[in-house]
């Protein structure tokens, strides 16, 4: 199999793989199978959402501290998706 790559892309691939200590094409087989494992057609969440979410302060909801982990799931769907 033969990809074709811009040089940018060639170059960023280099350096992160030096970074983890790996080969390029280990680093290509991992981000491959990351990806493969995420759902279609659902792009990940960015971490500016997570940033602003975590920066909200007081929800104003007493519900909170009980169901964290529901309130920010919605959080974040909705911040998402729209």
């Amino acid at each position: 199999m033969m990809v074709y790559l811009e040089s940018e892309q060639i170059e960023a691939l280099r350096k992160r793989a030096r970074v983890e200590r790996i080969s390029v094409a280990e680093l290509v087989r991992r981000l491959v199978r990351q990806s493969l494992a995420e759902p279609a057609g659902v792009p990940p969440i960015p971490g500016e959402v997570y940033a602003r979410i975590v920066g909200l302060g007081s929800s104003g909801r007493a519900e909170i501290g009980d169901e964290h982990d529901r309130s920010l799931a919605e959080a974040l769907r909705r911040e998402h998706l729209r």
